[in-house]
């Protein structure tokens, strides 16, 4: 990779010191068709839970306002970013022209026949799909996956043969887990729209653009550090 993180060095503070969930954790050499998740949240949580980028800790983003939980595993991709590669594919698909990456790691949904307690985890997971979304003008892709072996799902290799409720679910959430009381509504609210559902092989590509824009963008440990 382009950047330093698989140094040495960097091996050896990892057994000492708890990796950066985003930096300091590898997607694994068989990606984008088996990657690496870091677990922020699981379906019992009634709190949004997101990673701190400065700190690597999970933190509370906010409680949940009304009863939409997440029905499946989320969190992210190790060592991804949505940036200039992920935005033109974006425009390339959906034929806009002012898409910007949104400057995050690459959000996935993993799903799994197993109650998973709580986040904070890493899993090993298998991309079958995904969700073209767009935040305002930000290209905030949301990749489905299944739990590497999982009893239930292990036999599912494309969003298209998932039952047709499990994707109806997962795109609810999205479409109003930012939804709140029109009280608490800030001005200049920005408009989230899934604009197209598209299967493994798209998801293999945003996948493959996310780590070359991560690569682009943190090009060293030293460039690591000055982000945070």
């Amino acid at each position: 990779m382009g950047n330093k993180i698989n140094d040495p060095i960097a091996r050896l503070m990892g057994l000492r010191y708890k990796s950066h969930p985003w930096h300091g954790i590898e997607v694994g050499d068989n990606a984008p068709e088996i990657v690496t998740a870091f677990i922020e949240m699981v379906p019992t949580d009634t709190v949004k839970y997101e990673l701190d980028k400065v700190s690597g800790y999970i933190r509370i983003d906010r409680p949940q306002k009304y009863s939409t939980v997440v029905p499946a595993l989320y969190g992210f991709i190790p060592q991804s970013y949505c940036g200039d590669s992920v935005a033109r594919y974006c425009m390339e698909r959906c034929g806009r022209s002012d898409i910007l990456g949104d400057g995050d790691p690459l959000d996935v949904c993993v799903l799994t026949e197993r109650t998973i307690s709580h986040g904070d985890i890493i899993a090993s997971v298998k991309p079958i799909g995904g969700f073209r979304m767009i935040d305002g003008n930000e290209a905030d892709d949301k990749i489905i996956a299944v739990l590497h072996n999982d009893a239930t799902y292990r036999g599912y290799g494309d969003i298209t043969e998932l039952p047709h409720i499990v994707v109806e679910r997962l795109k609810h959430y999205f479409l109003t887990y930012k939804d709140m009381p029109a009280s608490d509504e800030p001005a200049g609210k920005k408009s989230v729209e899934i604009v197209a559902t598209y299967g493994r092989e798209e998801a293999y590509e945003v996948i493959r653009r996310s780590l070359e824009d991560y690569k682009s963008h943190f090009e060293s440990l030293e460039e690591i550090l000055r982000h945070v």
